[in-house]
């Protein structure tokens, strides 16, 4: 098995409903999501994919949903108030912690035709979430 990663930072903010502590409250990261492709053989040009490719793909996926954006909880009351002033917001489904941030850039990346095999989203330097399917 043949292995890749591509690795984009960009700075987003957040915060969690239903949580206590720090991250119940709006606040920022400077993020980063390592994107890894995997396949069994190489293609004609002797690659899992072009770095280049890959790296333009994932970020301009983050620059469009997630880079300088607020990523809120789709039941979170402070999302239609930031919209209505204007601010740029990401809405999810489920609070946006970075496990969740880590399985929606996944099945983003897969979407696009990508083989991903995983998906390492660090909110801090020093915290990281990894999301893989199970096969």
């Amino acid at each position: 098995m043949y292995k890749i990663s591509k690795t984009v930072s960009f700075a987003y903010g957040h915060r969690l409903l239903d949580y206590k502590g720090k991250c119940e409250n709006l606040h920022g990261h400077n993020g980063r999501v390592e994107l890894t492709l995997a396949a069994a053989a190489l293609n004609a040009e002797k690659m899992v994919a072009d770095f280049t490719t890959v790296g333009a793909a994932l970020k301009t996926w983050l620059d469009a949903n997630f880079d300088h954006k607020v990523i809120l909880c789709s039941r979170d009351p402070l999302l239609k108030t930031l919209r209505d002033a204007g601010q740029a917001c990401f809405e999810t489904k489920d609070n946006p912690t970075a496990e969740g941030m880590a399985e929606l850039v996944f099945f983003e990346m897969k979407k696009l035709g990508f083989p991903v095999s995983k998906v390492r989203f660090w909110e801090t330097d020093s915290s990281v979430a990894t999301y893989k399917e199970d096969k």
